[in-house]
């Protein structure tokens, strides 16, 4: 059984030959990795038999992004960042933080119309997709297609960058019409990316990754209701037109967003990603027990906590744990909650795959 067999299998809420399995690791991990090991991200892959594997995308051609005094550059979207080194226990880590959110002054809905920053789908080649999506086709793994952590479908993230994050959570309750003009262009930009990336892929893609954080540690940031009003619509309409293509959909969210899920499920949602097991309410095994007859899920491995900090035994004992929770009768994918970062020692992510080699098969042990 080959791994898009295997996870196809599984994402039909039955069982494989085993728990199909899935990497994310940051360029921190990466460059620690090879310089521990000797391994690099494709070699590590391919060792450990990682069954999704993730396409470039389509390549920027559109205007110069901007470049700008002390190191920030612009994006797409006209935001501005700044790239902060952090020392984090075996590395570093780089990170963009935004430096000016270019409609944080903007009172009205004309002047969120008038920016003249807002991206066309047109300023991407997307001619490379097939053959980035025939490579991991070949091989029989699953293609899929996420982007990169800034330009990924989502629709609160943008706002957040392009108005400023209190400011459009503000916006949302006390200029409701200005939020939903910023949230428009986001959606209709995504829906022309994501038509093209479908047609360019020749019906070789398997999985579209959304990533739009909806929660905190301690609960969702937007009621279910809010949810409703400002973002089911675009959460739709990107999932509708994934499967008219015959892809489905896996979406992330960080944090604690239980009373969220159905609204993820009436929305068409396939597979939600991380499962953050120290955010409140989102005990694997009660997630499963609720929606996983109409829901897969993929992560649940603590980035925050196990992996960094735990024993080799610790982080074996939490895949097991997951595995009993969540890959009973298929709907699950083994994955940590998100990347690997420099601070988890190339040992524990050798524990972690040897985990799911050795518990993830089925029929799973009792």
């Amino acid at each position: 059984m080959d791994s898009r067999e295997r996870t196809l299998i599984a994402l039909n809420h039955e069982e494989p030959d085993r728990v199909p399995v899935d990497c994310w690791m940051s360029a921190g991990f990466e460059r620690r990795l090879a310089a521990e090991t000797g391994l690099s991200r494709a070699d590590f892959l391919d060792r450990h038999d990682v069954d999704l594997r993730y396409i470039a995308g389509p390549d920027y051609i559109g205007p110069p992004l901007g470049r700008f005094d002390g190191g920030v550059d612009g994006d797409i979207w006209g935001v501005r960042r700044q790239a902060v080194e952090v020392d984090v226990g075996g590395g570093r880590e780089t990170y963009r933080e935004v430096a000016h959110s270019p409609l944080a002054s903007c009172t009205t809905v004309g002047e969120v119309e008038a920016y003249d920053h807002w991206p066309s789908p047109d300023w991407f080649d997307y001619s490379p997709i097939e053959a980035q999506c025939r490579a991991i086709g070949d091989q029989g793994r699953v293609a899929v297609f996420m982007g990169d952590r800034l330009n990924r479908l989502a629709q609160l993230k943008p706002a957040m960058y392009l108005r400023g994050v209190e400011r459009i959570f503000v916006d949302l309750v006390d200029n409701p019409d200005l939020a939903r003009a910023i949230i428009g262009r986001i959606r209709d930009f995504y829906l022309g990316y994501a038509e093209r990336i479908f047609a360019a892929a020749g019906g070789r893609l398997d999985l579209l990754l959304m990533g739009d954080d909806f929660g905190s540690q301690r609960g969702p940031l937007v009621s279910p209701a809010m949810w409703g009003e400002f973002l089911a619509e675009g959460f739709a309409a990107y999932i509708d037109l994934a499967h008219s293509c015959d892809v489905q959909v896996m979406h992330h969210t960080c944090g604690s967003v239980r009373p969220l899920i159905p609204s993820f499920i009436d929305r068409g949602l396939d597979v939600l990603q991380s499962l953050q097991p120290e955010a409140e309410d989102m005990d694997p095994a009660r997630l499963k027990a609720e929606f996983g007859q109409r829901l897969a899920f993929h992560g649940g491995l603590s980035i925050q906590q196990t992996l960094p900090f735990g024993t080799e035994a610790e982080v074996r004992a939490e895949v097991a744990a997951r595995v009993a929770a969540l890959a009973p009768g298929g709907g699950y994918i083994l994955g940590t909650s998100h990347n690997l970062q420099a601070d988890v020692s190339p040992a524990n992510a050798e524990a972690l795959f040897g985990a799911y080699r050795d518990l993830g098969s089925y029929p799973l042990r009792g």
